[in-house]
């Protein structure tokens, strides 16, 4: 049913936006890893919603109980369960399209291929679920410090407002406020454009950038699990995706061969690229290289403005939106992109320990 994901550090995530409560199991995490349930909670809280002005005001602590896998704040090699409550449901928000269906929502699909779904806040298709994968790729990132490697995203995009490049910016200033990029400058005049999106009972889409440093070299696998393939699974996996690149991406093809290849040099007993076009991964492995790509969001697709649509009869309805629903959703989908992110490395640290005798 593909509430699963991973090879041999796997979770798999449960439960609905208004349900009692949502969670994770993990399964394949090495014994012996210290867990930090303050950093969890941490992680937590920077995808929480009711954050600022531009996030939705439900309310959610977003607080996270452990039921197995960890004794005495180390994990044991069991699976570890993590479960969060949900706190702040308002259901009666979603009694007027329990029969209709929300233009670009998920639905009509669901209804379409289960014949039942759960219209309270969308039940299963609820970003709410990715509480669930940050909790889990918390724990992931807790692992890759054993090998130093760290997993920076932030929002380089609203609108057609877009911030320097990675190179230029310095990403230790992305939490330095709310709409969490690191260009002040960037930041000031995306918040007032999601803050007049708002005002105007309309949504705006965005991009998250995220980069990778330090990752070992020879991650990835060379036919159908590229590391860069998977890391676009990773993120097209997530609510209101639309887009993944990597490296040089689609502007890549405005250049030449010899301007777009990557020269190798000896840096010291250590084989490095004079230029990172590649993003840091070539033949679907990774060259130790800086990784780097860019995640689309699309608008929310709930907007407070009427819309045309049909019930599940085919009727003409139209369709107003109501509740608490995020204006720009990428502020809060920093900490799900570097999450599933480090759930792609880890899954992969982990394969690569098993490939060589």
């Amino acid at each position: 049913m593909s509430n699963s994901y991973g090879t041999l550090f796997k979770i798999s995530t449960f439960g609905e936006s208004h349900g009692p409560a949502i969670g994770v199991i993990i399964d394949g995490c090495p014994a012996g890893l210290t867990i930090d349930e303050a950093f969890i909670q941490s992680e937590l809280d920077r995808r929480k919603p009711g954050q600022s002005k531009i996030t939705t005001q439900r309310k959610e602590d977003d607080t996270f109980k452990i039921l197995s896998g960890v004794f005495e704040g180390v994990s044991t090699g069991t699976p570890i369960a993590i479960v969060i409550e949900n706190q702040d449901q308002r259901s009666k928000d979603y009694s007027h399209i329990a029969e209709a269906f929300r233009p670009s929502h998920a639905d009509y699909t669901y209804q379409a291929k289960y014949g039942v779904r759960d219209y309270r806040g969308g039940g299963r298709s609820s970003a709410r679920e990715t509480a669930a994968r940050v909790a889990a790729g918390s724990i992931a990132k807790m692992f890759l410090r054993k090998y130093s490697v760290d997993i920076s995203a932030y929002v380089s995009q609203v609108g057609d407002i877009k911030a320097p490049h990675f190179s230029k910016l310095d990403l230790s200033k992305t939490e330095d406020n709310i709409v969490r990029c690191p260009d002040s400058d960037t930041a000031e005049k995306m918040i007032s454009l999601i803050d007049q999106v708002r005002l105007d009972r309309d949504t705006i889409g965005g991009v998250v950038t995220c980069v990778i440093k330090n990752t070992p070299v020879g991650l990835g696998e060379p036919v159908f699990d590229k590391l860069h393939a998977e890391l676009g699974k990773a993120m097209l996996g997530i609510n209101a995706v639309k887009g993944f690149e990597y490296g040089s991406g689609f502007e890549g093809i405005t250049l030449r061969g010899s301007q777009h290849n990557d020269e190798f040099y000896n840096d010291g007993g250590n084989i490095r690229t004079k230029t990172n076009l590649s993003g840091g991964v070539q033949g679907g492995i990774s060259n130790g290289e800086d990784i780097y790509f860019n995640v689309a969001f699309k608008p929310v697709a709930t907007i407070m403005q009427d819309q045309d649509s049909v019930d599940k009869n085919g009727n003409p309805v139209t369709v107003s939106g109501k509740g608490r629903h995020d204006p720009c959703v990428v502020p809060r989908a920093v900490p799900i992109v570097e999450a599933m992110a480090a759930l792609v490395l880890t899954d992969f640290v982990l394969r690569a320990k098993s490939s060589k005798v």
